[in-house]
């Protein structure tokens, strides 16, 4: 211990060591523990006879060499425990890894760490926010069924029959359906964690709680790793039978694949191929002068196979068989504001912009009758045998019957803005009617008071369409603030299904030849849809229009339609295929044999 005594502070040093020219011995400070320096003890020996100032009474002299001996010693110990500290934990070497490593399973909690990788909120690294493929909803579609597929198979691969089901996504209220026929023991998908009969073939965890990482496995060299992997050993020879070698040829220890035959089944299980629809028209039209204007309807195709097209104040005939245009009228100082063919026969009804109700025969490009009762432009028109209904800017809608020499037999007030478009139903004898101000209404055959209003529309309601495969189901799109297909069911008055397309919906039309829809769109991805009902999948989805697809009509055979837009421009698309009921297809001289031939578009 240090002396208190101020005098003693500065030992002084022996008479012999005055006069030189060095330093005085070294003293450890108080709490020290290093031992004193061996600076000029060769000089002076006496000097380690002074402690603090004071004489040890009694010390022998202390042998140099044996000192120096015993303090390498010290400094030895010393450096040995700054190598291993005790209390400071140390870090492992890293394992230098390679391709021909073994799994090592023990203590992973495989299910939930399978269970992680499909949770958006599971610890890790963040992903980006998912964005939509510029390739649209059918290309996404395809990449989910690709992922099922292969969730499925790795699921087959790790867990072989004990398989845990993917946590659903927050997005969807249900599970997303496999793209196969495949199911193992666990038919069902919840939330639940698994029992322990599911788990009983897989090793125990860690007897400490953790959270489970999402790397799957960790790798570990063979020469560390001695033992066999449960479900996994290597085989140091050819397993052997009481009847010799085993030589079939289907075991696993001779397939090539590098998945089990489980796994092989799933891959080479038969799926349905989505049908193919060319992306390209097969045929354009120039189209000079057709309007860019949502709420007109111009362009339809009659059950004789002609197009009718109104272009300014002209309106064109295309036969399809033949290729040939005829202009079958010309008004005037008037503008065609939309145009409709009878169901069966070769008349045309042409709406103006002066309110007035045209009615042509086309097969002797003769005017047949002029209608009054509208005082602005009728932008839609719609037959039901012999009654044509016209809707108009001036809000009206007016049932008239053609046999009749009066203007109209029932006038409708139901729309307090333009009546842009108008469907009937010629099995149920309905008529639905939408307007610009958003509202959908459904009349029962000639009655003054509509059946239903429907009020869920945000934007006009011109695209409206009448499904032939299920009775009362009428389907209506929303404008560029709506940009929804809803589903409605006329006998209850309820909706029954909606979807959001993104864009303007600007015509809908049902699938003569199987439950599938078309509807075009305007703001902003200009396309032409073909969609799977009741599932709402998309089953193709065509571009090459640069302005809003305003116009829509169908061949009367069910598999062409055709597109018109502000750019112009008429384009033929084959969407749909044959109709392989009621003979159509036939090539007789049925109904069936006049509409094949119909089909001819050169």
């Amino acid at each position: 211990m240090a002396n208190n005594n101020p005098s003693h502070n500065h030992p002084h040093l022996p008479s012999s060591a005055a006069g030189q020219d060095h330093q005085g011995p070294l003293i450890s400070p108080p709490g020290l523990n290093t031992p004193p320096s061996l600076l000029n003890s060769k000089h002076n020996p006496a000097s380690y006879k002074s402690m603090n100032g004071h004489e040890r009474q009694g010390s022998e002299t202390i042998d140099p060499e044996a000192l120096g001996k015993a303090l390498r010693d010290f400094e030895e110990a010393g450096r040995a425990r700054e190598r291993t500290p005790g209390a400071s934990p140390s870090r492992k070497r890293q394992r230098v890894y390679g391709d021909r490593f073994i799994p090592n399973r023990e203590g992973q909690d495989l299910q939930a760490s399978f269970s992680l990788l499909h949770d958006d909120n599971a610890p890790g690294t963040p992903s980006k926010s998912k964005r939509r493929p510029a390739h649209g909803e059918l290309h996404f579609q395809k990449i989910e069924e690709a992922n099922r597929t292969f969730s499925s198979l790795l699921r087959s691969e790790l867990f072989e029959t004990s398989i845990p089901q993917p946590t659903p996504s927050a997005h969807s209220s249900e599970p997303a359906p496999s793209p196969y026929n495949f199911s193992l023991n666990d038919s069902t998908q919840s939330r639940t964690p698994p029992s322990n009969a599911a788990s009983s073939s897989l090793p125990p965890a860690s007897i400490t709680p953790s959270t489970p990482h999402k790397n799957l496995f960790t790798y570990m060299s063979p020469r560390h790793h001695h033992t066999h992997i449960s479900g996994h050993p290597t085989p140091s020879r050819t397993p052997q039978t009481r009847h010799g070698p085993n030589l079939n040829a289907r075991s696993e220890l001779y397939s090539l694949s590098p998945v089990k035959a489980e796994s092989q089944r799933l891959l080479l299980s038969p799926r349905k191929q989505p049908r193919a629809v060319s992306k390209v028209p097969f045929k354009v039209l120039d189209a000079p002068d057709l309007a860019d204007d949502f709420y007109l309807n111009l362009v339809d195709w009659g059950s004789s196979n002609i197009l009718g097209v109104g272009l300014g104040s002209c309106v064109y005939t295309w036969n399809s068989s033949s290729g040939k245009v005829v202009q079958l009228c010309d008004l005037g100082d008037d503008q065609v504001t939309s145009v409709s063919w009878i169901q069966r026969g070769s008349h045309i009804a042409i709406g103006t912009n002066k309110g007035l109700v045209h009615i042509w025969d086309a097969q002797h490009e003769k005017r047949m009758r002029s209608m009054t009762g509208h005082s602005a432009r009728v932008g839609a028109l719609a037959w039901n045998d012999h009654i044509l209904t016209s809707g108009s800017r001036d809000r009206l809608i007016y049932h008239r019957d053609v046999r009749s020499p009066t203007q109209h037999i029932r006038k409708l007030v139901g729309h307090k803005q333009e009546v842009c478009g108008l469907r009937w139903n010629p099995a149920d004898g309905q008529l639905a009617s939408g307007g610009n101000d958003n509202k959908l209404l459904v009349w029962d055959r000639l009655l003054e008071t509509p059946l239903w209003k429907f009020s869920d529309h945000t934007a006009a309601v011109k695209a409206i369409a009448w499904s032939p495969h299920q009775a009362k189901l009428l389907a209506s799109g929303g404008g560029t603030a709506d940009r929804r297909i809803k589903f409605w069911n006329t006998s209850t008055g309820s909706m029954v299904n909606e979807i959001d397309t993104g864009s303007q919906v600007c015509n809908l039309a049902w699938s003569k030849n199987s439950n599938e829809i078309v509807s075009t769109h305007g703001y902003s991805q200009h396309q032409i849809v073909v969609w799977k009902y009741p599932s709402m999948a998309q089953v193709a989805s065509l571009t090459g229009h640069t302005y809003r697809v305003l116009y829509l009509a169908m061949s009367p055979d069910g598999q062409t339609v055709v597109t018109g837009a502000g750019d112009e421009t008429l384009r033929f698309w084959k969407c749909f295929g044959k109709r392989e009921r009621d003979g159509i297809g036939a090539g007789d001289g049925t109904v069936g044999g006049k509409m094949e031939r119909w089909n001819v578009i050169r």
